[in-house]
């Protein structure tokens, strides 16, 4: 191995793009471990630490957690194929669940044009083919959502909501502010918000990833509730280093 495929922790922050202070925290968690050192004691990162990296930009991107990326590369049966593999099959299902609903709305559409009379369960199932969530989360979670609300029942959840508004205030006032992600005073308000999502998707990372993408792709519904693009980015950044 030359010297060309050794850097020291500022070196691959240049080379990469990635901060100094990520790269000190995923050694932290054990996510990417310096694996050299220079005769002087520095730690340095290899070619293969590099692979690694890249892997954890690709999962980073599908939507997996730092925990779950660390957990699926340490993984020895784990290939490097892997990744692709599983948005391959996410994109799938997502295909399938676009193929059922076109068959509905046709059926649908059929008994419209020639105005035959609706019985209450066909105009229920119209509801249902116009929910846009459909097209986000599988029916597995949908109806584990349902579920998780049944189990808190209406008055939690009218508790957890007025708390919501509360957390997005503060999440928005340390925004402006300019406080980084990474300080104490966010990571406390990134925790929160954690445990929050946690609470309605039951600490389901699928389903996570599916309302990550649902409010990314429709930012109309996510600023109904006061959540932009650069809050998001924002409290996003800060919760992958939490």
């Amino acid at each position: 191995m030359t010297d060309k495929e050794k850097w020291k922790v500022g070196e691959l922050a240049k080379l990469t793009g990635i901060t100094v202070r990520t790269l000190h925290h995923y050694d932290q968690i054990a996510l990417l471990v310096p694996s050299l050192h220079s005769e002087a004691g520095h730690r340095l990162y290899s070619r293969k630490d590099l692979a690694r990296l890249q892997q954890i930009i690709s999962l980073k991107q599908l939507g997996f957690t730092l925990d779950e990326a660390r957990d699926l590369l340490d993984n020895p049966d784990f290939r490097p194929d892997e990744a692709i593999r599983m948005q391959l099959e996410r994109l799938r299902q997502q295909i399938r669940l676009q193929e059922d609903l076109r068959i509905r709305l046709e059926h649908l559409h059929e008994l419209i044009r020639t105005q035959q009379d609706l019985s209450s369960a066909q105009l229920i199932e119209i509801i249902e083919v116009m929910k846009m969530t459909e097209k986000y989360f599988t029916p597995e979670q949908l109806d584990k959502i349902k579920k998780q609300g049944e189990l808190f029942g209406p008055e939690k959840i009218r508790e957890v909501e007025n708390e919501w508004s509360s957390l997005i205030a503060k999440v928005r006032a340390e925004l402006e502010k300019g406080t980084p992600p990474e300080s104490s005073e966010v990571q406390m308000l990134a925790k929160r918000w954690k445990e929050l999502v946690n609470m309605f998707t039951g600490g389901d990372p699928g389903i996570t990833r599916s309302a990550q993408r649902y409010y990314s792709e429709n930012p109309d519904r996510a600023a109904e509730f006061g959540i932009d693009k650069e809050l998001w980015q924002y409290v996003s950044k800060a919760m992958a280093i939490s």
